[in-house]
């Protein structure tokens, strides 16, 4: 028989076990609980990826006129400010072909100088032969009063009849000849002339292909990638070296098809770098969502159409524009990896982008305009000394 002093510690340590297991399944629930709040009012209103990469626009510079290259100003990594000569190409060939056009164009000046002036001379021919048209005309009607009475004989009547009709023949050649001269020249200046100015647009050509022998930098940025050297002699397109202007950058997220639903362009955007760890912190806004998976846009896309066929959760890229501030008191680089958190909880935004306003560019650069107007200025001044010399 079990005494009442040894059934009491067992009651005891019974009634200890079932609060300690009260508590735990107490504990269980309430971390459950807990759980489930954080899921709902938390990991429900945003969106994780690592799966998120820089990005940033790479500006090729290429060349635009032939010749050799004499100088590189710039290397990799080094900076560059927008408008910097960065490659020199030799100006023989270059000064040349300006030379030659210079030439053509006095040339062609001089030639039609030369036709507006004879335009004088069928005139005064034209004058000639009607004046010599009026004399044998008079001589005719002098001697047919002299043939009536038989004074004069019919032979140099006839001579006189043959002479005005000669005349009058030299009159119509000497028009014909002014009217083809004045057809190509009529209604229009020297300066003006189709020709002239077709020789102008070759100079202004020649002109601005001599001054593009100094290669310009688009944007400021740094220098990425060189590939031209010394030397080699390029041509109009032929790409020398790339350009990343570092303070345009964005992020491209790569979101499972899964977790688009309650992304929205404009939602605040938390993002983390691995080159700086968790101690550094950047933020940014959706901008959009890419109108294709990033398999839809690859070299060789996907053929689903096949028997042997495995569904593969798709991602789309998603951009995010980063802070000015943040990115120059922290510099990013091209290709780093991003770790990603989006706001969701206002989910009142477009789905898609927005139309770009068609007035205002997304880019511009000014170091690229070209003097045409020395240009210009240069091949009128020719024009002017030939027309006038």
């Amino acid at each position: 028989m079990t005494t009442p002093s040894d059934s009491t510690p067992a009651t005891g340590l019974e009634r200890k076990r079932r609060w300690a297991l009260a508590g735990i399944s107490l504990l269980v629930l309430l971390g459950a609980a807990a759980y489930a709040a954080y899921a709902t009012l938390v990991l429900s209103q945003r969106e994780d990826t690592d799966n998120a990469y820089v990005g940033g626009n790479q500006v090729m510079l290429t060349a635009q006129a032939a010749g050799n290259v004499a100088e590189i100003r710039a290397d990799e990594t080094q900076r560059v400010q927008a408008g910097a000569e960065l490659v020199l190409l030799d100006p023989a060939d270059a000064q040349v072909a300006l030379e030659q056009a210079a030439a053509r164009l006095g040339q062609q000046v001089r030639e039609l100088r030369e036709r507006y002036s004879a335009l004088a001379q069928y005139d005064a021919t034209i004058a000639l032969r009607r004046t010599e048209l009026q004399r044998a005309q008079q001589d005719l009607a002098r001697r047919r009063p002299l043939a009536a009475d038989q004074t004069l004989p019919a032979e140099e009547i006839a001579h006189a009849q043959d002479a005005v009709q000669t005349a009058q023949a030299a009159l119509a050649v000497a028009e014909r000849q002014a009217e083809a001269a004045r057809a190509g020249l009529a209604g229009v200046s020297l300066a003006e002339h189709p020709a002239v100015q077709a020789a102008r647009a070759d100079y202004v050509q020649a002109w601005l292909a001599q001054h593009r022998n100094a290669v310009l930098a688009p944007v400021s940025g740094y220098v990425g990638k060189r590939s031209v050297q010394l030397g080699a002699h390029v041509t109009p397109g032929t790409a020398l070296m790339s350009i990343v202007p570092l303070e345009q950058l964005w992020v491209d997220a790569n979101f499972k098809e899964s977790e688009l639903a309650h992304l929205r362009v404009g939602q605040p955007v938390q993002l983390q770098a691995d080159v700086y760890g968790g101690d550094v912190s950047f933020h940014g806004r959706v901008l959009g969502l890419s109108p294709g998976t990033g398999s839809a846009f690859s070299l060789l896309p996907a053929q689903n159409a096949t028997g042997n066929w495995i569904k593969v959760v798709q991602r789309v890229p998603v951009r995010i524009a980063l802070d000015p501030a943040e990115l120059r008191e922290h510099p990013l680089r091209i290709g780093l990896s991003m770790q990603v958190r989006v706001d969701t909880h206002d989910r009142s935004g477009p789905v898609l982008g927005q139309a770009a306003p068609q007035s205002q560019p997304v880019y511009r650069t000014q170091a690229l305009q070209q003097p045409l107007l020395q240009a210009e200025s240069a091949a009128d001044a020719i024009i002017a000394r030939q027309a006038h010399g």
